[in-house]
């Protein structure tokens, strides 16, 4: 009796994890460490890791190891890992920032393994010959990209929005395609762990209404896009932060009166929104730096 319902119970969960696979395409399944303690860290941990028909966290109070599932055309381990690490959760491979880890509920407090992040630029080297046999320029670049592929998603922002003020279709439809190309090459893992929540927020609407501005030369709906991809640019670049100033610009006219905001390196106000029309119509309401 008693086998008999050990078989039952190993066929149940073969089940379910076949139903789980069966619903994320291109379904990856990896086993790793994640630190917690108890129900509540349990709930949280599988909550914030799962995306539907994206990648799904089931994890063990009793071991701590945490069972994921993922398409892995669409996220990575890494991905996952560092959303539950935004929460207070640490794995072997992220650390949760130590004022989430603080605000955890006493019980949810797990003891803290120290660990050190590995670093690109902390390779161990056998002699000075070996050193001197590294590609520095590729290593630069490596860095370059890392810290940049956020900032080229701000500067075809800007030459899109600089299209708009020429009211000119054709120059904002090829701007709004070098954007799309910009969010497609982001390395989603490469992402400093502060802004990749916001990242993963914004990106599918990021993506949508370039699109959008890039399939047509008809300003007004180019313009109609602009709104909303400005809004989540805004999001953006809040989290991330730019090189230099950028100002937050409102027109109280366009959208029949509910007004529209967009991004701008320059205080002077040139309205994208209508052009040489009611070029200076406008105003800063806010200075992000």
């Amino acid at each position: 009796m008693k086998s008999s319902f050990i078989k039952i119970m190993v066929a149940a969960v073969m089940l379910l994890s076949t139903s789980i696979n069966a619903q994320i395409k291109n379904a990856k399944t990896e086993t790793v460490k994640v630190y917690g303690n108890c129900g509540m860290c349990k709930t949280t941990i599988e909550k914030t890791g799962s995306i539907k028909k994206i990648a799904k966290v089931d994890w063990n109070q009793e071991t701590q190891m945490a069972t994921l599932t993922y398409d892995t055309s669409v996220t990575n381990q890494d991905e996952i890992l560092k959303r539950i690490a935004l929460v207070g959760y640490d794995s072997d491979k992220f650390l949760a920032p130590d004022d989430v880890y603080n605000n955890l509920h006493g019980c949810c407090q797990y003891d803290r393994v120290a660990k050190v992040p590995v670093k690109e630029d902390n390779k161990t080297t056998a002699s000075s010959e070996d050193h001197s046999n590294h590609n520095h320029s590729e290593m630069i670049t490596t860095e370059v990209q890392k810290d940049n592929q956020l900032k080229v998603i701000f500067d075809n922002y800007f030459l899109l929005k600089d299209a708009l003020i020429s009211s000119d279709g054709t120059k904002t439809a090829l701007a709004s395609k070098e954007l799309l190309t910009a969010i497609n090459t982001v390395k989603m893992d490469k992402i400093e762990m502060d802004a990749h929540m916001v990242w993963m927020k914004v990106v599918d609407q990021l993506k949508e209404d370039a699109e959008h501005i890039s399939d047509t030369k008809d300003i007004k709906h180019q313009r109609d896009h602009f709104t909303s991809l400005s809004k989540d640019m805004y999001t953006l670049i809040k989290a991330v932060k730019y090189e230099t100033p950028v100002y937050f610009q409102f027109c109280p006219m366009y959208n029949d009166g509910k007004g529209a905001n967009w991004l701008s390196k320059e205080n002077a106000v040139k309205n994208p929104y209508y052009g040489s029309m009611m070029l200076s119509c406008g105003k800063t309401v806010e200075t992000i730096k």
